[in-house]
């Protein structure tokens, strides 16, 4: 029984241990026209991340805004999904991401060069904690479906490691530089 106790205890520490920072990237009242007038909602959307390669959105509605805040935050630590990044600061390769009629453009970026990005995936990028890259947002303006393409691009970033993975190579396979033109032209001169 205290075993089990023990077990219980350590999963709320580990559950409560990741810091997370979140981020309010949109709120959009509504309303519902009804007999004695009107009844207002709230919608939330968040991004959610520990600033260490893992972000997550959520969406949530509610009457009063901190309780749509709330559901939007839960949400989000559900759905967080691990990026790789390079050196902690920016991605491995230049990726697009798309998301019904939004599509956005996410590319590498020397060190210095800041997150250039707009609102929503600006949230996206800080939370994360990407701090150089440069991207564009094409098409749809809809926050929603900026930050889901966002995601969908991120999702498809791989690391060195995850590519000598799949290929069955060595790291070092991957990242050599190709030969320079003066190995085959030595090779000729031999023969």
């Amino acid at each position: 029984m205290a075993e089990r106790e023990q077990r219980r205890g350590r999963r709320q520490e580990r559950e409560e241990t990741p810091e997370f920072a979140d981020r309010l990237v949109a709120i959009n009242r509504v309303s519902k026209t009804v007999k004695g007038g009107k009844r207002f909602g709230f919608a939330a959307l968040v991004v959610v991340g520990d600033q260490k390669g893992r972000v997550g959105f959520g969406k949530g509605k509610a009457k009063e805004v901190p309780e749509a805040i709330r559901k939007a935050t839960e949400q989000a630590k559900r759905n967080l999904i691990r990026v790789p990044l390079r050196e902690g600061r920016t991605l491995h390769h230049d990726i697009e991401g798309r998301h019904g009629a939004g599509k956005v453009v996410m590319r590498t970026a020397p060190e210095g060069t800041g997150i250039i990005a707009g609102g929503p995936m600006r949230a996206v990028f800080e939370m994360l904690g990407i701090k150089d890259v440069v991207s564009k947002s094409i098409g749809s303006q809809n926050p929603y479906n900026m930050i889901r393409a966002t995601l969908n691009g991120l999702t498809k970033e791989s690391s060195p490691r995850m590519v000598a993975q799949r290929r069955g190579k060595k790291v070092a396979d991957i990242l050599k530089k190709p030969e320079t033109a003066e190995a085959p032209a030595d090779a000729a001169a031999e023969a």
